[in-house]
């Protein structure tokens, strides 16, 4: 074993669309501001998954980024958790570019960088590599790659959790669970009384439907192909559902809101739903659209409607700065005001191949990997 390292199993991806394939790595012990984590838990994510197929992503790579797990040892200069503390994992930032400085943190600069592409934003160097060569894996996948025994953190997008949680409930809340609610009670703001709708109803849309249901929205209604899913949203908080092939889907809206949505959220990333969702809205409403397109994907508005005061906007994270945002969640879903355990269905590690099948085929709605059983 090369010295200054931790040998661990990781799951792997080699190739655009290729499986996840289980190998033994080396991890770097944690350099300064890092933190090294014994994952308990992941989530997947439909960004893995997204990220796994872009074949202008590095690879190979270790994917995850809802994980949690127990912090084992930090490194120089950490001072916000020490070994044995229970932690959850998110998005990093740089905190030094201008959107982190005015405390918009999930609109760093070097978002894409620092997140997706597998090496650490300060040197440029890999976090994994083979025990038998010098060849890399690109590893730092949103500053954990957490489909691992373990992964390297850092202060900034590590958060610490109450002793007494479950590690696999609290795992997903990192990245989807945070950014469906964060786009209603952090972006949109939704005062009690208000009408949206929620196009997708996927782990992200689910999340946003609960939280409307929290901020006292009174009209909340669900979109999706899946009519299971559907009832599952009108479950979780929604007033209404509507079949997204309806024909008449855009009266439909305006009608159940009387007179237009002022709120609508596109999960999707399609831009036929965000531009029933524009449509739909009130004079002064908003869409946010939190799915990701297609590269190159465009849609096409009405100038005349948009001037009436309606706002398209982009939502990164659910505008959330995570250290503040899940211990909210969190109180929430002990008040049993945000029930975000029922979109969950666990897995067993060496099951992520099925796991992320079910995920990607609407079969479950939240997939969490078990990574350490044990703890």
């Amino acid at each position: 074993m090369a010295e200054g390292s931790v040998p661990i199993k990781a799951a792997v991806v080699k190739e655009a669309n290729g499986p996840f394939v289980f190998e033994d790595l080396l991890l770097d012990e944690p350099k300064n501001g890092e933190i090294l984590i014994r994952v308990v838990a992941c989530g997947i994510c439909h960004t893995d998954l997204w990220s796994r197929s872009d074949p202008d992503q590095p690879k190979p790579m270790v994917y995850g980024h809802e994980g949690a797990g127990i912090v084992e040892k930090v490194g120089p200069g950490v001072s916000k958790v020490k070994p044995g503390d229970r932690v959850g994992m998110s998005y990093y930032s740089c905190g030094q570019c201008g959107n982190c400085a005015r405390g918009s943190p999930s609109y760093c600069f070097n978002h894409f960088v620092s997140n997706f592409m597998g090496k650490r934003l300060s040197d440029g160097t890999t976090t994994h590599r083979y025990p038998d060569s010098d060849s890399q894996v690109y590893g730092g996948y949103f500053r954990q790659s957490a489909f691992a025994t373990h992964a390297i953190c850092t202060e900034r997008n590590v958060i610490k959790l109450p002793d007494d949680i479950d590690l696999k409930i609290a795992a997903p809340l990192g990245c989807g669970i945070q950014t469906g609610a964060g786009a209603v009670l952090n972006t949109f703001q939704c005062p009690a009384g208000s009408k949206i709708a929620v196009f997708g109803t996927g782990g992200v849309g689910l999340s946003a439907i609960m939280a409307a249901r929290v901020a006292g929205c009174t009209t909340i209604v669900a979109v999706d192909l899946n009519d299971e899913r559907l009832k599952l949203a009108q479950e979780l908080g929604a007033t209404h559902s509507v079949n997204g092939r309806d024909p008449q889907l855009k009266e439909k809206l305006i009608e159940i809101s009387g007179g237009g949505l002022e709120y609508a959220i596109d999960t999707t990333g399609n831009p036929n739903v965000l531009k029933t969702a524009f449509e739909s809205l009130r004079a002064r409403g908003i869409v946010g659209l939190i799915g990701g397109a297609a590269a190159g994907a465009h849609v096409s508005i009405d100038m005349t409607t948009l001037l009436q005061g309606r706002t398209v906007r982009g939502i990164i994270q659910g505008d959330s700065v995570s250290e503040v945002f899940l211990p909210k969640l969190i109180e929430l879903w002990r008040q049993g005001r945000f029930p975000f355990d029922k979109l969950i269905k666990l897995y067993k590690f060496d099951e992520i191949n099925q796991a992320a099948k079910d995920s990607h085929d609407g079969k479950c709605v939240k997939p969490v990997l078990i990574i350490d059983p044990s703890a």
